[in-house]
């Protein structure tokens, strides 16, 4: 697509659109790469298979914009409100969205390697199978959300919101969780071998069939957590809070440690 007008705006790489509005526009397939959008209004725009490789978007408005399938590799996105964007298959590697708003987004399938979002917001966004190996999550906000299949390895999670999110069959290889509130999540089968969840808070968790080799759970709050058919070869739960929590046919090692008084064995739990 080449340089075209749209709304008294010329649509082309590098464009200096800073504060257009472009709202309900149409640039499905529009090449806007190294363009400045700063504080630009792109409400319900459709941006679908866009190419925004490297644009400014700091403060865009974005809700409701059809994003899907577009190019958003190294966009910088600080601050963008992105409520209900629809980013199903984006290429969003390396874009930085520190303190954006992208809640109830929907990113099935979404590229987010090393993605920056901090402190963002992605409560009940849709993030099912979508790649956040090596993103920056740090006190994001994922309450509810929907990360069936997504790709965590490495992920930093620290005190991220994840009550009530659905993990399930997630890959959280080496992610680091410390501190972050997972109160009730779905973590049925997810994969956090290595994984480091200091301090966190999986009160009332799901966790069946889950792999925890060789994870950090020193201080976690497991209370009323099913852990059955759990994996906690070499795992160190040393000082977690066990209370009513169900490990039936758990599976340990002797490297793995338990809290002061625990009986494990008692508990139900079988060692290999």
């Amino acid at each position: 697509m080449g340089p075209v007008e749209v709304n008294g705006y010329t649509i082309e790489p590098g464009a200096d659109l800073r504060w257009a509005d472009l709202a309900k526009a149409d640039l499905a397939e529009a090449d806007l790469a190294e363009a400045d959008l700063v504080g630009a209004k792109l409400t319900q725009a459709n941006l679908q298979a866009a190419n925004l490789e490297g644009a400014n978007l700091h403060w865009a408005v974005l809700s409701g914009t059809i994003l899907s399938e577009a190019n958003l590799a190294r966009t910088r996105l600080k601050g963008a409100i992105l409520f209900r964007a629809k980013l199903e298959g984006a290429n969003l590697a390396e874009a930085n969205l520190v303190g954006a708003d992208l809640g109830m987004a929907k990113l099935e399938g979404a590229d987010l390697k090393g993605v920056i979002l901090t402190q963002a917001m992605l409560y009940r966004a849709n993030l099912v199978g979508a790649n956040l190996n090596g993103a920056n999550l740090n006190g994001a906000n994922l309450f509810g959300a929907n990360l069936n299949g997504a790709n965590l390895e490495r992920a930093n999670l620290e005190r991220a919101n994840l009550a009530l999110a659905r993990l399930v069959e997630a890959g959280l290889v080496r992610a680091a969780l410390a501190r972050a509130n997972l109160a009730r999540a779905n973590l049925a089968r997810a994969n956090l071998v290595g994984a480091s969840l200091v301090a966190a808070n999986l009160v009332a968790a799901n966790l069946v069939g889950a792999n925890l080799i060789g994870a950090d759970l020193v201080r976690a709050d497991l209370a009323l957590t099913r852990l059955v058919e759990t994996v906690l070869s070499g795992a160190n739960l040393n000082g977690a809070n066990l209370e009513r929590a169900n490990l039936a046919g758990a599976v340990a090692d002797t490297d793995t440690q338990w809290p002061d008084d625990f009986d494990p064995v008692a508990a139900g739990v079988t060692f290999e």
